[in-house]
């Protein structure tokens, strides 16, 4: 019927008054075959005709009600007791109710039944006698008027529940796509930490080994490749195993990119391998790290060195790491000439993924040149004692 009186809703209208009619018609038929008078069907027709004339018009929904108080109050004086408008005066409050606020639907009801008890004692007055009959209507008038707000009251429910399951719904879909966007991130980050920094030893063997074959220095030549091979190894290993994060997150095989602290060795062993003279200096009493401490350390160290390798090419680094009661500290130097600190000044990815993985974990990390040439990594992160390793 909703469908049928949005499609339709002059026709819908023209129905309803129709029907209004003939509840009103077939009431006063019921009463008595005299009261079918001119007076019936005139207040009948003029009364159901509002149904349709006043929403089409866009007039106030009150007026529809007006009418059909009008409509009763002329009936008194010629009509029965019992009135034959008021099925229209009772649909007539129901839809008012329905369509209006509750003060407004409390004022309008008092109206009404002031008017109907008003014209009741005037016609009592004028024929000598009262009858209760008469004040009728009042009862039913409250009654659909009370109809009416509880359908209005139970529609604000249902509309108030609806809203809040679209906002759940929207709150979840809004948490999936931040959960896929930090996802995305920490495998950006983890795709230019592990496979960049060997892709980055390759691109230094590379340029090493064009040198090498101008010189014909055969023997550093093949040293550079197997570099190069090994790097290349490392960097399909380090791909095998981010991918293997996307495909299998359910099984029980290690599938974070490999990189711990444990590895920091092999690590200065494949920046000295390019020619880059890195020293490690271990200050405090060294203790197992949680696992997210442990290889955001080493994806730190890292990417500080490979962006010595890559802007301050033949320099050195050196690496710090203290262990302090709650705290790992770590910097990274090198001693690398002003237009390689420039370079490696400038905002990339790999500072801004340093910064955020120190950040994941509530730590601090800073990147920026030494006053004597050179750029320095800090960062301070920190190590709950209750936090499994």
């Amino acid at each position: 019927m909703r469908r049928l009186a949005a499609t339709h809703p002059t026709a819908t209208r023209a129905a309803g008054a129709g029907v209004v009619f003939l509840l009103t018609i077939l009431a006063a038929a019921t009463l008595s075959p005299t009261a079918l008078t001119p007076a019936v069907y005139g207040t009948a027709a003029v009364v159901s005709a509002s149904f349709v004339v006043v929403p089409a018009l866009h007039w106030p929904t009150w007026l529809i009600l007006a009418t059909a108080t009008a409509g009763a109050i002329a009936m008194k004086p010629t009509g029965p007791a019992d009135s034959p408008a008021r099925p229209a005066l009772i649909v007539a409050m129901l839809v008012f109710s329905v369509l209006s606020e509750k003060t407004a639907v409390i004022a309008a009801t008092i109206a009404v039944s002031g008017a109907l008890a008003l014209a009741g004692s005037v016609t009592a007055a004028f024929q000598g006698r009262f009858e209760l009959v008469n004040l009728a209507a009042l009862a039913w008038v409250v009654a659909a008027a009370a109809v009416g707000q509880a359908i209005r009251a139970n529609r604000a429910q249902r509309a108030m529940l609806e809203d809040r399951a679209r906002r759940a719904e929207q709150s979840r879909e809004d948490e999936a796509h931040r959960r896929v966007q930090a996802e995305r991130l920490r495998i950006a980050r983890e795709l230019h930490d592990a496979v960049g920094h060997q892709v980055a030893l390759i691109n230094v063997q590379a340029g090493a080994m064009t040198f090498l074959l101008d010189t014909k220095d055969l023997t550093q030549a093949r040293q550079s490749l197997e570099h190069i091979q090994n790097a290349s190894e490392a960097a399909l290993a380090e791909l095998k195993l981010t991918v293997g994060l996307l495909r299998q997150p359910g099984e029980h095989e290690p599938v974070e990119p490999a990189g711990r602290l444990s590895r920091l060795d092999e690590l200065i062993a494949s920046f000295t391998a390019t020619g880059l003279l890195v020293t490690c200096d271990v200050t405090g009493q060294a203790r197992p790290l949680p696992e997210a401490v442990d290889l955001t350390a080493y994806r730190l160290i890292q990417e500080s060195l490979t962006n010595t390798a890559k802007h301050a090419a033949g320099t050195s680094a050196s690496i710090r790491l203290a262990f302090r009661p709650g705290t790992l500290a770590l910097t990274v130097e090198n001693d690398g000439p002003p237009a390689a600190r420039r370079e490696a000044g400038t905002m990339g990815h790999g500072i801004i993924g340093m910064r955020e993985r120190a950040a994941a974990l509530g730590g601090r990390l800073s990147a920026s040149p030494r006053p004597e040439g050179g750029f320095r990594v800090t960062a301070e992160l920190p190590t709950p004692a209750g936090a499994t390793p």
